[in-house]
């Protein structure tokens, strides 16, 4: 409950950053640990991830594909922990470290467009749904944190999808994505290349996460209607085509 209480006064503190960055995606020092600590202890499995550098990225690729999105180290999921003293450790060794959070192992996380993402959680507050976390990617996507369907020990029992979405086939998945075992996202709070553009906190981790059926109809409506309004609509399919 203090947590929790902490969590919420620190969401609701006026914050400003240097570079362009604001919101919580401009948050640094103490208030950047504190936040990363509180996602670690509700359970969130985190690993240092890849930050801007100018326009580009802190790693050293030529011409990275996905600037300051992407994990340090390839041994990621092996990394991903949820040790407070491994994450304090990571942030003062790498303070301008971005953070992913790992899923498939406690949460998963339905990805989708942000004008969809705002239609359907009115929509869902508005029917008394319980929504768990969720965080803005500026511009573009929101990211709503659900419980994860897991790894199951008998292999037959896994049922993949076409909503299983991987980092490497964003560009491919433009409406809902579905972000489950061997897939992460960034973790708040991250700064992206350019101005404004972070990942923030709408509604805290200290959330309990629902069951991403409960969500899925009412995000996978508002993808649809996100997608039959856009001009090039034909283009953006509300969900991943091919089978």
């Amino acid at each position: 409950m203090e947590r929790k209480s902490r969590f919420s006064q620190w969401l609701r503190r006026p914050r400003s950053g240097a570079g362009g960055d604001t919101g919580a995606g401009a948050a640094t020092g103490a208030a950047r640990e504190e936040l990363l600590l509180a996602a670690a202890a509700a359970g969130f499995p985190l690993a240092p991830a890849a930050h801007p550098s100018g326009y580009g990225c802190s790693c050293e690729r030529i011409g990275c594909p996905t600037p300051g999105r992407h994990p340090v180290s390839f041994a990621w999921q092996t990394l991903a922990t949820t040790d407070p003293e491994k994450v304090a450790k990571w942030l003062r060794a790498q303070p301008e470290a971005n953070f992913v959070t790992a899923t498939g192992m406690a949460h998963d996380v339905l990805d989708v467009p942000a004008e969809a993402g705002r239609k359907a959680l009115d929509r869902l507050t508005a029917a008394g749904v319980e929504v768990g976390p969720v965080a803005t990617v500026a511009p573009d996507r929101m990211l709503f944190f659900t419980a994860t369907r897991g790894t199951p020990d008998d292999e037959d029992e896994w049922w993949p999808c076409e909503l299983d979405c991987h980092p490497e086939t964003l560009d491919e998945h433009p409406g809902l994505r579905w972000h489950c075992r061997g897939s992460y996202v960034l973790l708040p709070p991250s700064r992206l290349p350019g101005d404004d553009a972070y990942v923030a906190w709408l509604l805290g981790p200290e959330r309990p996460l629902p069951d991403p059926l409960t969500l899925l109809e009412t995000l996978t409506d508002a993808c649809a209607q996100y997608a039959g309004d856009r001009p090039d609509h034909e283009h953006h399919a509300a969900w991943p085509i091919g089978r």
